[in-house]
């Protein structure tokens, strides 16, 4: 495997292996706490941007945007009725990743919740 350089993503310089790029970036993808809980609500069923505006009290412009990043890397996709969008997960195996995660997350939560090294340059 050639080794790449990441741009833009504090790491820049550094070589990587192929297949931690994507991985990263995979990662970067629930990175963000709205995006989690819009997964989490379509894990339970298929939604409007609506529904889930009204569920977690955000702006709608910040969950359709969120939306738009999570169809783009293929974790929801959507269906149109007429003028209502109605979405969906993508890969039911995302389940499984969110719930291996959330074991870790819970068994480091003081650690993760208390880190300082964790920023805006970090994310």
């Amino acid at each position: 495997m050639d080794p790449v350089v990441a741009e833009g993503d504090g790491t820049s310089g550094t070589a990587l292996m192929d297949d931690s790029v994507p991985l990263a970036r995979f990662f970067k993808v629930l990175s963000d706490p709205t995006r989690v809980a819009i997964l989490r609500l379509l894990l339970e069923r298929e939604r409007s941007v609506g529904e889930i505006v009204e569920i977690l009290q955000v702006p709608q412009s910040r969950v359709s945007n969120h939306m738009a990043c999570l169809r783009w890397c293929h974790f929801v996709e959507v269906e149109r009725e007429s003028r209502r969008a109605i979405y969906r997960i993508a890969d039911p195996r995302l389940a499984d990743v969110l719930a291996a995660a959330g074991v870790v997350a819970d068994d480091l939560r003081e650690c993760l919740l208390s880190c300082n090294r964790i920023g805006p340059a970090w994310i």
